[in-house]
């Protein structure tokens, strides 16, 4: 019978394992990776490791739920501020391109995509939960700049893509196909600054 303490030391070699399991993953792939090392890096037997998780596909998918609670206690933090709209958009804008300009968002993401066939449904699951929340949390404030009169939008969702595309292109797709060493030339605040100014010119009233 487990009591209350065994239950919190089981709950910390998780997260020790998932956190050495996911620099494994992210560094090596999921080929690469053996279950060894990562226990052996965690402090855990093997043994110990197979009782937490069933598997090394379990363990990946285990850590890509684990990213995805990260992601959303970032995107919880990425809201728009009160007030005018530039105000608020920029807000946005800056959190966001900082979110997506983050190494380990595009060493996840690199991660998922690689291995995209053999975990087609999580993949999915992960690149439709960020872009929903991160969207959602935009559009709502459209929708309620265009019911005060301060945008004329039509469509959120277009006008929602159109902003966050022009923050993701140089702050987070380009450098996921030239390499993290290639950077815009353009600050990351800057980046969302201008990019809230081309959105205000075609949307502001």
């Amino acid at each position: 019978m487990h009591g209350p303490s065994d239950t919190l030391s089981q709950d910390s070699k998780r997260e020790t394992i998932l956190r050495h399991a996911r620099k494994a993953f992210t560094m090596d792939g999921y080929a690469g990776s053996r279950i060894e090392p990562i226990a052996r890096e965690s402090g855990v037997s093997t043994a110990t490791l197979y009782m937490l998780f069933d598997g090394k596909a379990a363990l990946f998918a285990a850590v890509i739920e684990d990213a995805a609670r990260d992601f959303d206690r970032q995107m919880r933090r990425v809201h728009t501020v009160d007030g005018p709209a530039r105000e608020r958009l920029t807000g946005f804008a800056i959190a966001y391109a900082g979110f997506m300009a983050d190494p380990f968002i595009r060493s996840v993401f690199r991660l998922v995509m690689a291995e995209r066939p053999r975990f087609r449904d999580l993949a999915m699951q992960f690149f439709d939960r960020g872009k929903s929340d991160f969207g959602g949390v935009l559009m709502d404030a459209l929708r309620e700049l265009t019911e005060r009169g301060e945008l004329k939008i039509e469509r959120l969702s277009w006008a929602a893509g159109q902003l966050m595309g022009m923050i993701e292109h140089p702050v987070f797709f380009m450098p996921l196909v030239t390499g993290d060493e290639v950077m815009p030339l353009r600050g990351v605040d800057q980046i969302a600054i201008d990019a809230v100014e081309t959105f205000m010119a075609r949307y502001a009233v």
